[in-house]
């Protein structure tokens, strides 16, 4: 893993040492991306840059990589897990690849390919490469959106980063709110490609291509996910074995220590399980996070995992006192804001990884690709709760409107009252409801204008395929990951996730809705695998998910700082009415209602303000 930036003239000027310099900065920036080295190369039109975090290649690893005949520059932010496939189909024509890392193979390929390039690569990576015979940057992210890639376009040059940040603060890039992406924000807590905050930053998205040259900027895309085109079949257990395992192989194959990320949950137990029946003699570490509420604390079941599977847990404590501090240097590093609660944990227990090893494999992905999230389930009772008389919805509302208001991790009444808000709206816009971080009537009090749908309703194909490809290219893509990727990073330790590998994915492409979610049942077949490897008791063990006691801590350790950054005028740039949000904080506070998802996205999107309007003040954008 890496951060990556360059700046490149596509008229082919000769770029000036301020815009060396000005690349420099940027890698500063990155510099917690990637300890063990930094490289640049300045060529007459183009300026690129790498910091490295040694996972693969040793000595062999400097960026950027050039190919000396064409003078083609790549930089790639991930790894390349079919390197060794790829190096034997370079060699056969012509292209042998000598240094050993599995980013050397990446000019050869575009030199062969051209833009299709993309469509061989199997791994988690962000890459541009630049062609100086065609002037022409070719900007490239993974598959599901595991690494970022951010760039703008100035009058003079294209720029592009692994994150905001060293764009904004040591570019010295000029930039402008994108209002729309900001009240996007509010709703769902992250955003969505190719929008960023900014109106000039773009983002690549997950499977996209971004091509910059003298015709214009094009955009096209190599891969999305056909789980709506697909075929559904009788799934295999054994062939999803071989997969699986071939999978967390590929993605463990490196040459430096690693470790686990470990919940206690389905997903995150059965990578450790499958992890040491590769790996049967290895010393393993399994990190775990640990909360003093009790509903929260997932660490008794994640030590009996890593006690079983003869895994060292690792437990890291996170306490409120942790968040202001941890939400500020997140911000600073990435540049963004992400409404995540867990995002601050995830950075917590990286940081306490990051001291043994500097990967660790995780199990993002698995609810989205087999069907694990409690809304899907809600899908098709919501069918059938619109059948019924009025009288009696109506009735069922008033008696869940009147559950009352608890602390605890997702609790039946909070599920109850998110379900019969969106009840009788159509498939994929009842979804978007039960998915925001503040719902429509809350956004209309803070003075937020109602967002236009991006759910297409009149779709073909099966509500349970497009609901989870929307949440595999939004809510994974761009929140699930985003955390996954800033939090880790700010530490630089890599996170891979298994689950993601490409023929993992197209295998649950194929899984029948039974075989996803039956009557009261999610994640069907992963869980009839799961057996092979886990005890019944861990496999079928009620879902939680990470959560964070956010909603308890507002109300009592939090309450001050949250308060102040409530009231913080700055979110009236945005259009939030901070009177109406300090409102929602009393209720939240006084137990009226459950507001500690809005709430928590007006913090951090504050905090975030708060941030701007310093490199402002600084005088480094405006």
């Amino acid at each position: 893993m890496c951060g990556i930036c360059g700046i490149v003239s596509i008229s082919g000027e000769r770029q000036p040492e301020s815009v060396r310099l000005r690349v420099n900065a940027m890698l500063q920036a990155l510099s917690h991306r990637g300890p063990d080295d930094v490289g640049l190369n300045a060529s007459e039109s183009a300026v690129l840059g790498a910091t490295r975090l040694a996972i693969r290649g040793g000595d062999d690893g400097r960026q950027p990589m050039v190919d000396a005949a064409s003078g083609v520059v790549a930089v790639c932010n991930g790894e390349i897990d079919n390197h060794k496939e790829l190096r034997r189909w370079l060699a056969e024509r012509g292209r042998p690849v000598r240094p050993a890392t599995d980013v050397a193979v990446i000019p050869g390929m575009y030199l062969e390919l051209g833009e299709a390039f993309a469509e061989k690569l199997v791994g988690a990576f962000a890459i541009a490469v630049w062609d100086p015979r065609e002037r022409r940057l070719t900007l490239v992210r993974d598959r599901a959106g595991e690494r970022p890639l951010f760039y703008t376009q100035t009058t003079d040059h294209i720029i592009f980063a692994t994150e905001i940040a060293s764009l904004v603060s040591e570019c010295k890039l000029p930039v402008t709110f994108d209002h729309a992406a900001l009240q996007r924000y509010l709703r769902f807590g992250l955003f969505a490609s190719p929008a960023s905050p900014f109106a000039n930053i773009q983002k690549v998205p997950p499977g996209g291509i971004v091509q910059i040259d003298a015709c214009g900027l094009r955009h096209s895309t190599y891969w999305r996910w056909n789980n709506v085109e697909t075929a559904k079949q009788k799934p295999s257990l054994d062939g999803f074995d071989r997969i699986f395992r071939d999978a967390v192989r590929r993605q463990s194959d490196v040459d430096v220590d690693f470790g686990l990320f470990l919940s206690g949950g389905l997903d995150s137990s059965l990578i450790s399980a499958v992890t040491r029946s590769l790996y049967p003699e290895r010393p393993l570490k399994a990190y775990t996070l640990r909360f003093e509420v009790e509903s929260f604390d997932e660490g008794d079941f994640a030590e009996t995992v890593a006690t079983s599977l003869k895994l060292e847990p690792v437990p890291v404590w996170v306490r409120p006192e942790d968040i202001p501090g941890a939400l500020s240097l997140l911000i600073k590093t990435g540049g963004e804001p992400l409404a995540d609660p867990a995002w601050l944990p995830t950075a917590l227990l990286a940081r306490r990884a990051a001291q043994d090893v500097p990967m660790a494999l995780v199990g993002e992905g698995a609810d989205e690709l087999f069907g694990g999230y409690p809304t899907y389930i809600g899908a098709d009772i919501a069918e059938r709760f619109a059948d019924l008389p009025a009288w009696l919805r109506n009735a069922l509302r008033r008696i869940v409107g009147s559950l009352p208001v608890s602390d605890k991790k997702m609790t039946v009444s909070f599920l109850l009252k998110r379900f019969v808000q969106g009840a009788e709206l159509g498939g994929l816009t009842r979804h978007e409801l039960w998915m925001s971080n503040i719902t429509p009537p809350i956004l209309q009090r803070l003075g937020i204008p109602p967002a236009s749908s991006r759910a297409d309703d009149a779709g073909s194909g099966l509500l349970l395929d497009r609901v989870q490809r929307w949440d595999l290219e939004s809510f994974l893509a761009e929140g699930l990951l985003t955390k996954a990727d800033r939090a880790s990073m700010t530490s630089a330790l890599e996170l891979r996730a298994p689950f993601l590998d490409e023929s993992v994915m197209a295998f649950a492409a194929s899984l029948p809705v039974a075989d996803r979610v039956e009557n009261f049942t999610t994640k069907v077949f992963l869980k009839r695998y799961a057996v092979r490897y886990l005890p019944k008791s861990i496999v079928h063990r009620r879902k939680r998910g990470l959560s964070v006691p956010i909603g308890r801590w507002l109300r009592g350790p939090l309450r001050e700082w949250a308060a102040a950054a409530l009231g913080n005028q700055r979110l009236e740039q945005i259009g939030v009415r901070t009177p109406a949000a300090l409102e929602l904080f009393s209720e939240h506070c006084r137990h009226r209602s459950d507001h500690a998802r809005a709430l928590w996205t007006l913090i951090v999107l504050s905090e975030w303000l708060d941030w701007v309007a310093k490199e402002t003040a600084s005088g480094r954008s405006s």
